[in-house]
């Protein structure tokens, strides 16, 4: 299995939006609170978190395919699971979401837009100012975010995490990486 430090390599090889990067390290950064909230492998979530829109620059002209090219990206430098996440992480592929490593992923990536937009309507645009209150609220406000997907994010509860514990969750882990995510 690569190291972290390497993905990061891949992943700054193969996309050069930096603004999808950072998503990426927060997706990675929620994949990796979740782990341990979970007591699964945080190296192995994590690397999840942060490969998971491996291919999007090189799928975006056919966006079934995202998620899938991702294997002849990173192939058997991940575990099998991570592969299976991050095919399943995309509806158009039609792999199903079946284990906690894939459900996470689909309530983590969700998750990280609705955070960092109720980071970005704050008066610093800091997520330091971020409540999980704020974040219950805007959660059910549906024209806020629109993107962020509010039936993705509770796949959550798929996991054995209710939505509030899950907000909290990933709200500190985003935290912790507020530097790098400029936020």
């Amino acid at each position: 299995m690569i190291s972290r430090d390497e993905a990061l390599r891949i992943v700054k090889e193969h996309v050069k939006d930096e603004k999808l990067i950072k998503h990426m390290l927060a997706v990675e950064a929620i994949m990796r609170g979740l782990a341990k909230e979970l007591g699964e492998n945080e190296e192995i979530w994590g690397l999840t978190g942060l490969l998971h829109d491996i291919d999007f620059e090189l799928t975006k002209e056919d966006f079934s395919r995202h998620g899938l090219l991702a294997e002849s990206i990173i192939g058997d430098k991940v575990p099998p699971e991570v592969i299976k996440a991050i095919k399943s992480h995309n509806k158009l592929t039609g792999v199903e979401p079946t284990s906690k490593l894939d459900k996470a992923l689909i309530a983590a990536d969700a998750i990280s837009g609705l955070l960092i937009a109720c980071a970005l309507v704050m008066p610093s645009k800091k997520l330091s100012e971020v409540k999980v209150k704020t974040v219950k609220k805007k959660f059910k406000a549906k024209d806020f975010a629109r993107g962020a997907d509010r039936n993705r994010i509770l796949y959550c509860e798929q996991i054995g995490i209710e939505k509030e514990r899950f907000f909290e969750i990933a709200l500190n882990s985003l935290k912790k990486v507020a530097k790098i995510l400029e936020l």
